[in-house]
This record gives structure tokens, sequence and C-alpha cells, in this order.
């Protein structure tokens, strides 16, 4: 493990080398890609540090026993080895997993979309309390939320509502959201107080910037509409809003948020750049798919990973077989502890993944 560990902050040492060369510098393609790389290293090099420290430490105590006569000393000697040992697992532990190649995306920002699935009005509704839930997580975490474009359902809720997520590691943390929600609960819409069960879709993309997608503005078709949301006067009155088309995908995006046609624009792009990213990201996707048979995050959009039963105040999770029985808490926005679960369910595949491929 200590000669990985030195190999890395041998590499680390020559990245931090390379961004203070001018012509680096002068290449921002290449110096934002080494700046990630070298910040991405650091916690492992802080690792690595304390875990050197700490094997030193094991020697010169196993030393100190080798010679060492009195008794009171030796006693003292031996307590600290063995807490040393004990720290030394417990790091290389730790190390096993940072060591494990993370998924690229995992810092990136996100655009989230939740859409109304079965259950007419009632998963519209559905639609707008999971919404609710992820604006609540986003606060607790200090996130920035950017409306992009919404369809508001007949009686609440949302059809449809696609919104930025900006912050630190936020698409690591939010992936595990992508698949199909389930609700089983009596709908705001009933009469009978029956049980329904409705359906919303969420789908959590990693946020490509301008150096992942080569768009070209000749393949891009722009047309502008008036917004028909909220928006005051301006509303049904300025063509405002933008429709993005990408030619040889096909695929549209629209956006009428902002007052400002420049805005919308900028937040239209965003979303079309990461759509066509994604293309390519669900190769990678599919390729990790192929190697686990458990899979915590797949993309695959039509899987059912959660059910959030009313009645019994439940929330599970089908892809760990979690539940919880704290659901208003948790539509608060408390879903981290959702989250770290699948996290530790999906280091143990990619540790299990690393030690087969090792064999």
């Amino acid at each position: 493990m200590l000669d990985k560990l030195e190999a890395i902050y041998n590499r680390w040492e020559e990245i931090g080398k390379q961004i203070a060369d001018p012509e680096v510098i002068s290449d921002m393609k290449r110096y934002i890609r080494l700046s990630k790389d070298y910040k991405e290293l650091q916690p492992i090099v802080d690792a690595y540090k304390n875990y050197k420290l700490v094997m030193d430490n094991i020697t010169s105590t196993k030393e100190i026993l080798a010679k060492e006569k009195d008794d009171e000393f030796r006693e003292m000697a031996k307590t600290e080895l063995d807490e040393l040992i004990a720290m030394r697992d417990k790091m290389e532990e730790d190390i096993r997993i940072m060591l494990i190649p993370a998924d690229p995306q995992d810092g990136k920002n996100a655009i989230m979309e939740i859409r109304a699935g079965t259950g007419g009005d009632e998963a519209s509704i559905f639609a707008g309390d999971l919404y609710r839930m992820y604006v609540r997580f986003c606060e607790t975490r200090k996130w920035k939320i950017e409306l992009v474009d919404f369809t508001e359902g007949t009686v609440g809720g949302f059809k449809e509502i696609i919104f930025n997520v900006t912050g630190e590691n936020v698409y690591g943390q939010l992936k595990y959201e992508s698949g199909v929600h389930r609700v089983q609960r009596v709908p705001q819409t009933e009469t009978q107080g029956r049980v329904h069960t409705s359906a919303a879709s969420v789908v959590v993309l990693p946020e490509a910037d301008e150096f992942d997608v080569d768009l070209k503005q000749s393949d891009i078709r722009k047309d502008t509409f008036c917004s028909s949301g909220p928006g005051g006067q301006s509303v049904n009155t300025t063509y405002s809003a933008i429709r993005l088309t990408h030619i040889p995908t096909g695929i549209v995006v629209s956006c009428q948020d902002e007052k400002s046609q420049i805005k919308n624009l900028d937040k239209a792009m965003k979303v079309l750049r990461s759509r066509l990213y994604e293309l390519e990201y669900q190769k990678y996707l599919d390729d990790i798919a192929k190697k686990r048979k458990t899979m915590v995050s797949t993309g695959d959009r039509s899987a059912k990973i959660r059910t959030y039963n009313y009645a019994q105040s439940r929330v599970t999770d089908h892809r760990i077989g979690v539940s919880t029985y704290n659901l208003p808490v948790f539509m608060d926005g408390a879903i981290q502890d959702m989250i770290d679960a699948l996290q530790l369910a999906e280091n143990a595949e990619r540790l299990k993944s690393a030690g087969e491929e090792t064999i």
C-alpha cells in the first residue's frame, strides 16, 4: 500500500509543479483539468502522510520493545503499539476506499428533472412534494437551486420541473436519486378515502461545462416565445422564453424561468450540454452495470428505486432494502442518512469489484 501511496504522492507533486508552469497556465483546458486532479488527490496525499507517520511510529515503538529492559516502560510501549496498530488498520480500510477510482462526475454540479408518472393529478402533486424535499435538502447542504423550466399540474404540483443544483460534490450525492419514486397514500383528489399508488420519475445529470462538450452553434436552432409561468407584467408580453433544438440529435430544451432572454438562453445551453454529455456518460454507466450485480446507481430511469408509504410513515429504498419510519421528516429534506447508506453500499460493491479484478 505504501508503494501505491508514494506513487500518488509523487504524481501530486508533479502536478503541483505543472500548474505553476506559465505554459500550462496559458492552456486553460489543460490547467483546469490538472487543477481538478490536484484537488482530488489532496485527501489521499494527506492520508498518506498520516499513514506514513503511524507506520514510522510503529517501527520505532517495536525497536523500543526489543531493546528496553524496564518493565513499566515496556508496558507503556506495548499499550502505545496496540493503539498504533488499531489506528493503522482503520487507516488502511479508509485508504482502500479512497484508492478505488471515483466516478469522474461526482464533483460536478447537477441538473435534476422530476416528471409526474402514472397516477394523474396525484402524480403531479407527488412530483411537487419531491421537489420540495430536494429544495429542503439542498438548503441544509448550502447548495444553490436555479429553476430552468416547469409545467404546473392542474390541481397543484408539477407535471414536469427542471432545475440546476450548484455546490460542492453535488452530483456525487444526488446521483442516487435517479429512478422511479412510488407513493402509496390517499390522494387529495380522492373522496372515498382509498389508498392509491402513483409515481414520479427523477433524473439526475452531471452538469457538463464547455470543455466537456464540443457544441457547434450551427447545430442549434433557437426559438423564442412568451413565458407562461409566474413573472409579473412581462409574462405573455415579451419573448423572453427560449427553446433550443439540437438538430443532429433532435434534443429539445426550453427555459422560461427568467425575465431575461439572455439568462434563459444561458440556462438552456447548460441543460443542452448536459443532455449531450449524458449520451457519452451513459456508456460509462452501462460499462459499470456489466461489472456489478447489485447496482446502487445505474442511470436506469425505469427502475423503481423507492416507495413512500404514508399510512405506515415508511420510506423503503429497494436497491439496498433499507426502510425508515419517519416519512414526514424525510419529506422535509432529511434524506442524508439514506444517501449515506446508498453510498456505503456502493463503496462495498466497488471494493468487491476492485478485489475481483486483482485476483
